[in-house]
């Protein structure tokens, strides 16, 4: 790197991905400055330029300041290997211009923190990462270790968790080719342990989302339904609810929508049979409401999610987030998939209930077009 390189690097003063500093005066201000690039999408940091002004004033380097720069990036944790530049000034060859470029957080790595605390950017400003945020990215660090659906369940035993259920999820999986046959005679206990649904043969707190007749210490486990009158919430025609687990609260869901959306009909040329349909296609609000289930924050046990007929649409909304990868826009092209509740997917994902692909809000866009009404939209 060269003073040239320093001048366009500066050009239009600090921003997301550039930290100034006058000097390693501001060194613990600046590791700061460090940990959020390397919580958010990198940057440079760069002693011996001072801010606004742009004025470039360097600092003489002496044997004791690379011990502080050593030091100083020491406190950060992971440990990261940044090379540090010096620059000679041209003017001034005792000064020189002190140039650091950190690498951006990529999901499922490790938050850093300098000294114990974690940092993120804002724009052009750093500041301490929420508790939220900074748990989001441990858990996706560690999701064996902090995931909520992975945590044994308190007062939940094995004879609470529904067979029949269970064993639906085996038959569909075998008749779908994504479980062996032999699995329609395996024990219970052990299809779920091969599910990672148990820990030490207790139901983990998946397992019950996904199977349990005892909800009694989830709150959560609940669906609010409601058909509005008009397109706002000022007075509704039916109010519900709904809870259990993920079975009946999809079996609630969509004997809510066949409630409340018109049935039309129509005989078909090509087998003289009616076909009737929803208004609004019947697999779209089934894939929708099947991912609003599996991919919502269940660990959020004072909230729940919810359904809500309008006059001119249809609302589903869970607790959560999109991932990291991810964003409202994004989600209609093509895209991985980023389950929230990892084991919880792969259990449905075998039972045909989902697929593994992130193909889920393709599937939904593709049902309505074929339908020949309006694309739905994330929030």
């Amino acid at each position: 790197m060269t003073i040239d390189d320093i001048k366009t690097l500066i050009a239009s003063d600090e921003s997301r991905t550039l930290e100034l500093k006058k000097s390693t005066g501001e060194l613990k201000d600046g590791m700061h400055s460090a940990c959020a690039f390397l919580n958010t999408d990198g940057g440079w940091l760069i002693f011996g330029v001072t801010p606004k002004s742009l004025k470039i004033v360097g600092q003489k380097v002496t044997d004791n300041t690379l011990r502080e720069i050593a030091q100083a990036l020491s406190g950060l944790e992971p440990d990261v290997d940044v090379r540090v530049e010096y620059i000679d000034m041209p003017d001034h060859n005792e000064n020189k211009i002190i140039a650091m470029h950190f690498d951006g957080w990529v999901w499922g790595e490790r938050p850093h923190t300098f000294h114990g605390c974690p940092y993120y950017k804002v724009e052009s400003t750093t500041k301490v990462m929420p508790h939220e945020m900074y748990d989001e990215r441990i858990r996706a660090h560690q999701p064996q270790m902090y995931a909520w659906e992975r945590q044994i369940a308190e007062g939940v035993t094995l004879s609470d968790l529904n067979e029949k259920h269970i064993r639906g999820c085996v038959r569909l999986g075998v008749e779908g080719g994504r479980i062996p046959t032999s699995a329609i005679s395996t024990p219970i206990d052990d299809i779920l342990a091969k599910w990672k649904l148990l820990k030490n043969g207790i139901p983990t707190n998946g397992a019950v989302m996904l199977f349990s007749d005892n909800i009694d210490e989830y709150p959560q486990f609940r669906l609010r339904m409601a058909r509005f009158m008009g397109t706002d919430k000022n007075e509704f025609v039916d109010n519900q609810r709904a809870e259990g687990n993920f079975f009946d609260l999809l079996d609630a869901g969509m004997a809510f929508f066949f409630k409340h959306l018109n049935l039309s009909g129509k005989i078909t040329n090509h087998s003289l049979q009616r076909e009737e349909r929803l208004e609004i296609p019947y697999h779209a609000l089934r894939e929708a409401l099947i991912n609003s289930l599996c991919h919502r924050q269940w660990e959020k046990y004072n909230l729940t999610g919810s359904i809500a007929i309008y006059d001119d649409r249809i609302e589903i909304a869970n607790p959560g987030i999109f991932p990291a990868q991810i964003s409202p826009e994004s989600i209609k092209e093509p895209h991985e998939s980023y389950p929230y509740n990892l084991k919880i997917a792969e259990a449905l994902y075998k039972s045909t209930y989902l697929e593994s692909w992130g193909s889920g809000a393709k599937r939904i866009i593709d049902a309505c077009r074929e339908q020949g009404i309006e694309e739905p939209f994330w929030r």
